[in-house]
């Protein structure tokens, strides 16, 4: 069965919300760090750091 990685990604990000319940701003500030670290000059960096 193949699961879409956007719809693995919801329905974890749902029940650790659902679960460990952090604050809305952190899931805010995670969510934005994350798209914007991304779309940045570090983008190459953090790719060969994460997939060695």
């Amino acid at each position: 069965m193949d699961v879409p990685l956007w719809l693995a990604l919801i329905v974890i990000g749902a029940l650790g919300i659902k679960l460990i319940r952090p604050p809305w701003w952190l899931v805010a500030v995670l969510l934005l760090g994350g798209y914007l670290l991304a779309h940045s000059l570090l983008a190459p960096a953090i790719d060969t750091a994460v997939t060695k």
